[in-house]
Protein backbone atom coordinates (compact mmCIF):
# COMPACT_ATOMS: atom_id res chain seq x y z
CA UNK A 1 0.00 0.00 0.00
CA UNK A 2 1.50 3.28 -0.97
CA UNK A 3 1.73 6.28 1.09
CA UNK A 4 -1.03 8.90 -0.04
CA UNK A 5 0.83 11.76 1.37
CA UNK A 6 3.30 13.71 -0.56
CA UNK A 7 5.23 17.00 -0.04
CA UNK A 8 2.81 19.54 -1.76
CA UNK A 9 0.18 17.41 -3.17
CA UNK A 10 -3.38 16.67 -1.69
CA UNK A 11 -4.46 14.42 0.86
CA UNK A 12 -7.70 12.35 1.36
CA UNK A 13 -9.66 15.35 1.89
CA UNK A 14 -8.49 17.80 -0.42
CA UNK A 15 -6.18 19.90 2.09
CA UNK A 16 -1.88 20.57 1.01
CA UNK A 17 0.29 19.52 3.99
CA UNK A 18 4.28 19.90 3.80
CA UNK A 19 6.80 17.69 4.89
CA UNK A 20 9.73 19.85 7.10
CA UNK A 21 13.27 18.78 6.64
CA UNK A 22 15.44 18.66 9.28
CA UNK A 23 17.50 22.10 8.19
CA UNK A 24 13.81 23.33 8.38
CA UNK A 25 13.25 22.02 11.96
CA UNK A 26 16.66 23.41 13.00
CA UNK A 27 16.56 26.17 11.70
CA UNK A 28 12.46 27.40 13.22
CA UNK A 29 14.41 25.89 16.82
CA UNK A 30 17.32 28.72 16.34
CA UNK A 31 15.11 31.04 15.26
CA UNK A 32 13.07 30.67 18.43
CA UNK A 33 15.89 30.61 21.10
CA UNK A 34 19.19 32.93 21.85
CA UNK A 35 22.43 31.39 21.12
CA UNK A 36 25.52 32.72 22.31
CA UNK A 37 29.80 31.86 21.20
CA UNK A 38 31.78 30.35 23.35
CA UNK A 39 33.06 33.45 24.71
CA UNK A 40 29.88 35.00 25.86
CA UNK A 41 28.87 31.49 27.20
CA UNK A 42 32.20 31.55 29.42
CA UNK A 43 31.51 34.93 30.77
CA UNK A 44 27.56 33.82 31.43
CA UNK A 45 29.22 30.63 33.26
CA UNK A 46 32.03 32.90 35.30
CA UNK A 47 29.35 35.31 36.36
CA UNK A 48 28.48 32.14 38.83
CA UNK A 49 24.74 32.17 39.14
CA UNK A 50 24.16 29.73 35.81
CA UNK A 51 23.32 26.25 35.48
CA UNK A 52 25.56 24.34 32.74
CA UNK A 53 23.23 21.78 31.32
CA UNK A 54 25.43 18.94 28.69
CA UNK A 55 22.68 17.27 26.65
CA UNK A 56 25.48 14.55 25.18
CA UNK A 57 24.79 10.85 25.12
CA UNK A 58 26.67 9.40 28.25
CA UNK A 59 29.69 7.80 26.07
CA UNK A 60 30.22 11.19 24.97
CA UNK A 61 29.54 12.92 28.67
CA UNK A 62 32.46 10.31 30.01
CA UNK A 63 34.83 11.51 27.46
CA UNK A 64 35.34 15.03 28.76
CA UNK A 65 33.18 17.90 29.68
CA UNK A 66 32.91 21.34 31.20
CA UNK A 67 33.45 21.65 34.84
CA UNK A 68 30.73 21.36 37.26
CA UNK A 69 27.51 20.41 34.90
CA UNK A 70 24.53 18.90 35.20
CA UNK A 71 24.40 16.39 32.67
CA UNK A 72 21.12 14.92 30.99
CA UNK A 73 20.51 13.38 27.85
CA UNK A 74 18.70 14.88 25.06
CA UNK A 75 16.43 12.35 25.32
CA UNK A 76 15.90 12.09 28.87
CA UNK A 77 15.72 15.79 28.96
CA UNK A 78 11.38 16.51 29.27
CA UNK A 79 11.37 13.66 31.84
CA UNK A 80 14.09 14.88 34.08
CA UNK A 81 14.48 18.46 33.93
CA UNK A 82 12.05 19.71 36.27
CA UNK A 83 13.54 18.06 38.94
CA UNK A 84 17.25 19.00 38.65
CA UNK A 85 16.83 22.48 37.90
CA UNK A 86 14.08 23.35 40.03
CA UNK A 87 13.92 27.13 39.83
CA UNK A 88 12.84 27.83 36.16
CA UNK A 89 14.12 31.71 36.16
CA UNK A 90 17.55 30.19 36.37
CA UNK A 91 20.41 31.27 33.89
CA UNK A 92 20.39 28.10 31.59
CA UNK A 93 23.83 27.38 29.41
CA UNK A 94 23.32 24.34 27.65
CA UNK A 95 25.43 22.39 25.07
CA UNK A 96 26.22 19.18 23.30
CA UNK A 97 28.91 18.24 20.73
CA UNK A 98 28.19 21.14 18.15
CA UNK A 99 25.47 23.24 18.78
CA UNK A 100 22.66 21.65 17.56
CA UNK A 101 20.88 18.81 20.10
CA UNK A 102 21.73 22.25 22.39
CA UNK A 103 19.44 24.23 19.70
CA UNK A 104 16.45 21.80 20.23
CA UNK A 105 16.94 21.03 23.68
CA UNK A 106 16.82 25.05 24.39
CA UNK A 107 13.44 25.28 22.69
CA UNK A 108 12.16 22.76 25.18
CA UNK A 109 13.14 24.23 28.16
CA UNK A 110 11.56 27.46 27.10
CA UNK A 111 8.18 25.49 26.11
CA UNK A 112 8.67 23.99 29.44
CA UNK A 113 8.60 27.39 31.25
CA UNK A 114 11.85 28.34 31.32
CA UNK A 115 12.61 31.75 31.34
CA UNK A 116 16.64 32.42 30.72
CA UNK A 117 17.94 29.74 28.24
CA UNK A 118 21.10 30.05 26.05
CA UNK A 119 22.35 27.49 23.56
CA UNK A 120 26.48 27.35 23.13
CA UNK A 121 27.07 27.68 19.31
CA UNK A 122 29.86 25.13 18.68
CA UNK A 123 29.06 23.17 21.16
CA UNK A 124 32.06 21.13 23.37
CA UNK A 125 33.93 20.62 20.19
CA UNK A 126 34.67 24.36 20.22
CA UNK A 127 35.23 24.68 23.52
CA UNK A 128 37.71 22.39 23.58
CA UNK A 129 39.41 23.61 20.79
CA UNK A 130 39.72 26.73 21.74
CA UNK A 131 41.28 25.58 24.95
CA UNK A 132 39.13 26.15 27.42
CA UNK A 133 38.80 24.30 30.82
CA UNK A 134 37.41 21.12 30.36
CA UNK A 135 37.64 17.61 32.73
CA UNK A 136 37.08 14.20 32.69
CA UNK A 137 33.96 13.29 34.74
CA UNK A 138 33.94 10.56 37.13
CA UNK A 139 32.91 7.92 36.17
CA UNK A 140 30.59 4.69 37.25
CA UNK A 141 30.88 1.17 36.67
CA UNK A 142 27.10 0.17 35.37
CA UNK A 143 26.86 -2.50 38.24
CA UNK A 144 27.76 1.01 40.69
CA UNK A 145 25.09 3.11 38.71
CA UNK A 146 22.38 0.44 39.12
CA UNK A 147 23.38 0.13 43.07
CA UNK A 148 23.50 3.53 43.34
CA UNK A 149 20.57 4.74 41.34
CA UNK A 150 18.38 6.76 43.65
CA UNK A 151 21.52 8.78 44.73
CA UNK A 152 22.13 9.60 40.87
CA UNK A 153 18.41 10.65 40.52
CA UNK A 154 19.18 13.17 43.22
CA UNK A 155 20.67 16.70 41.66
CA UNK A 156 22.85 17.16 45.18
CA UNK A 157 24.74 13.68 44.87
CA UNK A 158 24.63 12.95 41.42
CA UNK A 159 27.74 11.00 39.72
CA UNK A 160 30.09 13.31 41.19
CA UNK A 161 28.54 13.46 44.58
CA UNK A 162 28.32 9.25 44.64
CA UNK A 163 32.11 9.21 43.07
CA UNK A 164 33.03 11.45 46.40
CA UNK A 165 31.01 9.32 48.78
CA UNK A 166 33.25 6.21 47.24
CA UNK A 167 35.92 7.98 47.74
CA UNK A 168 35.43 9.08 51.56
CA UNK A 169 37.00 7.84 54.43
CA UNK A 170 34.88 7.48 57.68
CA UNK A 171 36.05 5.97 61.46
CA UNK A 172 33.83 4.39 63.71
CA UNK A 173 34.62 4.22 67.12
CA UNK A 174 32.50 1.75 68.61
CA UNK A 175 30.74 -1.32 66.40
CA UNK A 176 27.74 -1.50 69.48
CA UNK A 177 24.03 0.23 69.36
CA UNK A 178 25.19 3.29 67.78
CA UNK A 179 27.81 2.14 65.56
CA UNK A 180 25.42 -0.67 63.78
CA UNK A 181 23.20 1.77 62.42
CA UNK A 182 25.51 4.69 61.21
CA UNK A 183 28.10 1.75 59.69
CA UNK A 184 25.16 -0.40 57.60
CA UNK A 185 23.86 2.82 56.28
CA UNK A 186 27.13 4.52 55.42
CA UNK A 187 28.51 1.08 53.61
CA UNK A 188 24.77 1.25 52.11
CA UNK A 189 25.52 4.76 50.90
CA UNK A 190 29.00 3.62 49.34
CA UNK A 191 31.42 5.65 51.53
CA UNK A 192 34.56 3.64 50.40
CA UNK A 193 36.60 3.41 53.32
CA UNK A 194 34.83 2.42 57.01
CA UNK A 195 36.79 2.53 59.73
CA UNK A 196 36.16 0.30 63.11
CA UNK A 197 37.66 0.71 66.33
CA UNK A 198 36.19 -1.51 69.27
CA UNK A 199 37.68 -4.29 71.57
CA UNK A 200 34.94 -6.33 72.64
CA UNK A 201 33.59 -9.27 71.62
CA UNK A 202 29.78 -9.99 70.13
CA UNK A 203 27.49 -11.06 73.45
CA UNK A 204 23.71 -12.02 73.57
CA UNK A 205 22.62 -9.48 75.67
CA UNK A 206 24.21 -6.80 72.37
CA UNK A 207 21.69 -8.62 69.79
CA UNK A 208 19.12 -6.06 71.57
CA UNK A 209 20.24 -3.30 69.13
CA UNK A 210 23.45 -3.96 68.03
CA UNK A 211 22.52 -4.90 64.12
CA UNK A 212 25.77 -5.62 62.87
CA UNK A 213 25.72 -8.88 64.62
CA UNK A 214 23.39 -12.35 65.00
CA UNK A 215 23.48 -15.08 67.30
CA UNK A 216 25.73 -16.87 65.09
CA UNK A 217 28.45 -14.26 66.16
CA UNK A 218 28.43 -14.69 69.76
CA UNK A 219 31.96 -14.95 70.60
CA UNK A 220 33.53 -13.24 67.72
CA UNK A 221 35.18 -9.78 67.98
CA UNK A 222 32.67 -7.48 67.14
CA UNK A 223 35.08 -5.93 64.44
CA UNK A 224 35.37 -9.19 62.43
CA UNK A 225 31.11 -9.27 62.59
CA UNK A 226 30.93 -6.20 61.40
CA UNK A 227 33.50 -6.28 58.91
CA UNK A 228 31.69 -9.38 57.73
CA UNK A 229 28.12 -8.01 57.44
CA UNK A 230 29.28 -4.87 55.74
CA UNK A 231 31.34 -6.28 52.93
CA UNK A 232 28.17 -8.88 52.27
CA UNK A 233 25.96 -5.38 51.79
CA UNK A 234 28.61 -3.75 49.55
CA UNK A 235 31.19 -5.20 48.41
CA UNK A 236 32.74 -1.14 47.10
CA UNK A 237 33.09 -0.53 50.77
CA UNK A 238 37.24 -1.22 52.32
CA UNK A 239 36.61 -1.95 55.86
CA UNK A 240 39.38 -1.17 58.01
CA UNK A 241 39.30 -2.88 61.50
CA UNK A 242 40.77 -1.38 64.53
CA UNK A 243 40.58 -3.92 67.90
CA UNK A 244 42.20 -2.08 70.31
CA UNK A 245 41.59 -0.02 73.09
CA UNK A 246 41.69 3.77 71.80
CA UNK A 247 44.20 5.50 73.71
CA UNK A 248 46.70 8.25 74.06
CA UNK A 249 49.30 6.27 72.06
CA UNK A 250 47.42 5.19 69.10
CA UNK A 251 44.50 7.39 68.76
CA UNK A 252 46.83 10.14 66.23
CA UNK A 253 47.46 7.05 64.51
CA UNK A 254 44.32 5.53 64.13
CA UNK A 255 42.20 8.41 63.42
CA UNK A 256 44.57 10.69 60.91
CA UNK A 257 43.52 10.54 57.58
CA UNK A 258 39.72 10.24 58.21
CA UNK A 259 37.38 12.58 57.13
CA UNK A 260 34.62 12.38 59.70
CA UNK A 261 34.89 10.75 63.08
CA UNK A 262 31.42 9.19 64.18
CA UNK A 263 31.51 9.04 67.87
CA UNK A 264 29.68 6.22 69.60
CA UNK A 265 31.69 5.84 72.67
CA UNK A 266 29.82 4.12 76.02
CA UNK A 267 32.16 6.53 78.58
CA UNK A 268 33.53 9.68 79.24
CA UNK A 269 37.61 9.19 79.14
CA UNK A 270 36.74 7.83 74.98
CA UNK A 271 34.88 10.93 74.30
CA UNK A 272 37.33 13.22 75.95
CA UNK A 273 40.43 11.95 74.49
CA UNK A 274 38.35 11.78 70.99
CA UNK A 275 37.65 15.28 71.04
CA UNK A 276 40.98 16.31 72.31
CA UNK A 277 42.66 14.15 69.17
CA UNK A 278 40.26 15.34 66.82
CA UNK A 279 40.70 19.20 67.67
CA UNK A 280 44.24 18.46 67.36
CA UNK A 281 43.75 16.96 63.55
CA UNK A 282 40.60 19.09 62.53
CA UNK A 283 38.66 16.20 62.28
CA UNK A 284 34.95 16.87 63.25
CA UNK A 285 33.09 14.30 64.79
CA UNK A 286 29.52 13.33 64.44
CA UNK A 287 28.42 12.75 68.03
CA UNK A 288 25.78 10.44 69.46
CA UNK A 289 25.02 9.50 72.82
CA UNK A 290 21.56 7.71 74.61
CA UNK A 291 20.16 6.73 77.42
CA UNK A 292 16.53 4.92 78.33
CA UNK A 293 14.31 6.59 75.81
CA UNK A 294 16.25 9.52 74.81
CA UNK A 295 19.24 10.43 72.76
CA UNK A 296 20.58 13.27 71.04
CA UNK A 297 22.93 14.29 68.45
CA UNK A 298 25.38 16.91 67.38
CA UNK A 299 28.23 17.87 65.23
CA UNK A 300 31.54 19.10 66.79
CA UNK A 301 33.58 20.68 64.11
CA UNK A 302 37.07 22.10 65.27
CA UNK A 303 37.18 24.20 62.18
CA UNK A 304 33.74 25.59 61.99
CA UNK A 305 32.20 25.56 65.79
CA UNK A 306 32.21 24.32 69.18
CA UNK A 307 33.33 20.84 70.42
CA UNK A 308 32.47 18.35 72.99
CA UNK A 309 34.73 20.16 75.62
CA UNK A 310 32.65 23.29 74.94
CA UNK A 311 29.44 21.54 75.33
CA UNK A 312 30.55 19.09 78.41
CA UNK A 313 33.63 21.00 80.01
CA UNK A 314 34.14 18.77 83.07
CA UNK A 315 32.57 14.41 83.15
CA UNK A 316 29.73 14.35 85.47
CA UNK A 317 30.16 12.12 88.57
CA UNK A 318 30.09 8.38 87.88
CA UNK A 319 26.84 8.21 89.89
CA UNK A 320 25.21 10.81 88.02
CA UNK A 321 26.14 8.83 84.44
CA UNK A 322 24.97 5.22 84.65
CA UNK A 323 25.54 3.41 81.92
CA UNK A 324 23.14 1.47 79.81
CA UNK A 325 24.12 -1.60 81.33
CA UNK A 326 22.98 -0.13 84.07
CA UNK A 327 20.09 1.66 83.52
CA UNK A 328 19.09 -0.17 79.95
CA UNK A 329 17.97 1.14 76.82
CA UNK A 330 14.87 0.77 74.33
CA UNK A 331 17.15 -1.35 71.43
CA UNK A 332 15.47 0.78 68.79
CA UNK A 333 16.76 4.18 70.07
CA UNK A 334 20.15 3.34 68.81
CA UNK A 335 18.93 2.70 65.30
CA UNK A 336 17.18 5.91 65.53
CA UNK A 337 20.12 8.33 66.76
CA UNK A 338 22.74 6.05 64.74
CA UNK A 339 20.67 6.93 61.58
CA UNK A 340 21.12 10.25 61.99
CA UNK A 341 24.98 10.51 62.76
CA UNK A 342 24.83 8.70 59.42
CA UNK A 343 22.69 11.39 57.88
CA UNK A 344 25.29 14.25 59.30
CA UNK A 345 28.50 11.71 58.52
CA UNK A 346 27.13 12.36 54.39
CA UNK A 347 25.84 16.13 54.66
CA UNK A 348 29.22 16.54 56.00
CA UNK A 349 31.23 14.64 53.03
CA UNK A 350 28.66 16.24 50.55
CA UNK A 351 28.50 19.63 51.89
CA UNK A 352 25.10 19.45 51.75
CA UNK A 353 22.14 21.66 53.30
CA UNK A 354 22.58 22.68 57.56
CA UNK A 355 24.57 20.15 59.20
CA UNK A 356 24.26 20.20 63.26
CA UNK A 357 27.59 22.24 64.08
CA UNK A 358 26.45 24.46 66.75
CA UNK A 359 23.46 23.01 67.87
CA UNK A 360 22.20 19.60 69.49
CA UNK A 361 19.37 17.42 68.81
CA UNK A 362 17.69 16.16 71.69
CA UNK A 363 14.88 13.32 70.93
CA UNK A 364 12.51 12.04 73.87
CA UNK A 365 11.10 8.98 72.11
CA UNK A 366 8.44 8.32 74.95
CA UNK A 367 6.89 12.12 73.95
CA UNK A 368 8.38 11.61 70.47
CA UNK A 369 9.49 14.54 70.56
CA UNK A 370 12.70 16.62 68.79
CA UNK A 371 14.24 19.55 69.94
CA UNK A 372 17.25 21.74 68.81
CA UNK A 373 19.44 23.55 70.74
CA UNK A 374 22.40 25.90 70.00
CA UNK A 375 25.73 25.22 71.52
CA UNK A 376 27.99 28.14 71.33
CA UNK A 377 31.42 27.83 72.19
CA UNK A 378 32.72 28.58 75.92
CA UNK A 379 35.42 31.09 75.85
CA UNK A 380 36.97 28.73 78.90
CA UNK A 381 38.15 26.04 77.00
CA UNK A 382 41.98 25.85 75.84
CA UNK A 383 41.67 22.88 73.46
CA UNK A 384 41.20 24.45 70.26
CA UNK A 385 42.23 24.15 66.82
CA UNK A 386 43.98 27.44 67.11
CA UNK A 387 45.48 25.88 70.06
CA UNK A 388 46.42 22.72 68.35
CA UNK A 389 49.98 22.39 68.76
CA UNK A 390 49.60 22.84 72.69
CA UNK A 391 47.48 20.13 72.71
CA UNK A 392 49.01 17.25 74.71
CA UNK A 393 47.00 13.49 74.58
CA UNK A 394 46.91 11.50 77.70
CA UNK A 395 44.49 8.78 78.98
CA UNK A 396 42.42 10.17 80.73
CA UNK A 397 40.51 7.31 83.03
CA UNK A 398 39.70 9.52 86.23
CA UNK A 399 41.24 12.45 84.85
CA UNK A 400 39.07 14.26 82.09
CA UNK A 401 40.83 17.93 82.57
CA UNK A 402 42.41 19.31 79.63
CA UNK A 403 46.27 19.13 78.97
CA UNK A 404 48.16 21.71 77.60
CA UNK A 405 51.91 22.24 77.22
Amino acid sequence: MRCAARVGKADLAGSIFTVATFRDLLSAAKSQITEVDTAVAADTIAAGNAVVLDVREPDEFEQGALPEVVHIPRGHLEAQVETRIIDKSTPVVVYCAGGVRSAFAAKTLQELGYTNVVSMAGGFGKWKDEGRTWLTPVALSAEQRNRYQRHLLLPEVGVAGQAKLLSSKVLLLGAGGLGSPAALYLAAAGVGTIGIVDMDEVDASNLQRQILHNIDRIGDRKVDSAKKTLTMLNPDVNVVTYDTRLAAANIIDIISGYDVIVDGADNFPSRYLLNDASVKLGIPVVHGSIFRFEGMVSVFHPLRGPTYRDMVPEPPPAEMAPSCAEAGVLGVLPGIVGSIQALETIKLLLELGDSLIGRILAIDTTEMTFRTFNLRKDPKNVVTYENRDRIQLRDLDGVCAPWMS
